[in-house]
């Protein structure tokens, strides 16, 4: 049974409100921001349904069911990156986003239904990167971190030098751009992009919560990126010798052996392509036949 509960920590005038066990999945944090003329929420999470405080404005990150779990209690204007609308106007649209086997599709639906109350919000409206919302004496501005999904958005608010990073959520599990819209070289280019702004604060979706100060935050996006550094090295050791992509996914780059699930081949098979794209594009693997690669 979800909990619908969260804790509260303060960072000068931003409030995170944490979820339950630390914002894991299938949980978030969200982020509350008071200005003197205006309350705006990002991203509320399964933890906010029921107890959801009041805000004048909802932002969310990127269209993915632990983000808006809360929304429904919202009847306030919504607003994420415009290449996440059709994804958050429709539930439809964002299980297509996962690009999952028909049966699994299905059952997926049902399940950010009832589970994650995700409903179509028609009336949400675009923003753009730079995109500005001034709160009276706060402002938040749009960060576009794309690659995990295409609309995905941090947001810097001031002038409390806070920066809300989303699903760059410095885990072990590492970057994950496994959706049919997602990007390991739009990931990595967020990644640098986040690595250059200085922040007091950097806040996470997810376990780590909250770092302070840039230096601890880009020693931990170090360990971040290096879980994709250790997905190329596998690939590369299992290219000894020649390979399909079929065989790359059986041997997985992203889920442990005991993990199962409708999702795992498709998520393997879309990191796969990605990683092997990059590692032929750089000379380190060839096409040494129609389908068949090896490490050069």
């Amino acid at each position: 049974m979800a909990t619908t509960a969260y804790t509260e920590r303060h960072y000068g005038g931003v409030t995170v409100l944490v979820g339950a066990e630390l914002g894991a999945y299938p949980y978030a944090n969200s982020v509350l921001v008071r200005g003197t003329a205006e309350t705006l929420l990002i991203d509320p999470s399964l933890s906010l349904v029921g107890t959801a405080p009041p805000a004048d404005l909802v932002l969310v990150s990127h269209a993915h069911e632990d983000h808006v779990a809360g929304l429904a209690d919202y009847d306030v204007p919504v607003r994420s990156h415009e290449k996440d609308l059709a994804a958050l106007r429709s539930r439809e649209v964002m299980v297509e986003g996962y690009g999952l086997p028909p049966d699994a599709a299905e059952r997926t639906h049902t399940m950010l239904r009832d589970h994650f109350h995700v409903r179509d919000r028609p009336d949400a409206t675009g923003f753009e990167d730079g995109t500005v919302f001034d709160l009276g004496g706060r402002t938040v501005t749009v960060v576009h971190l794309p690659g995990h999904t295409p609309g995905h958005s941090g947001f810097l608010i001031e002038p409390d030098g806070f920066l809300f990073v989303a699903d760059i959520d410095l885990t072990s599990f590492g970057p994950y751009y496994g959706d049919v819209g997602s990007s390991l070289t739009d990931f990595e280019a967020s990644l640098r992009r986040c690595r250059d702004i200085g922040a007091r604060w950097y806040g996470t979706a997810h376990q780590k919560g909250v770092i302070e100060g840039a230096g601890e935050f880009r020693r931990r996006l170090d360990g971040f990126v290096g879980v994709v550094e250790k997905r190329d090295a596998t690939l590369l050791a299992l290219l000894d010798e020649p390979r399909t992509v079929e065989e790359i996914v059986e041997r997985r780059l992203v889920y442990r052996p005991h993990v199962e699930g409708p999702h795992v081949e498709p998520v393997e098979r879309r990191t796969a392509v990605q990683n092997l794209h990059r590692l032929v594009n750089t000379g380190l693997v060839t096409e040494v036949e129609q389908g068949r690669f090896r490490a050069s």
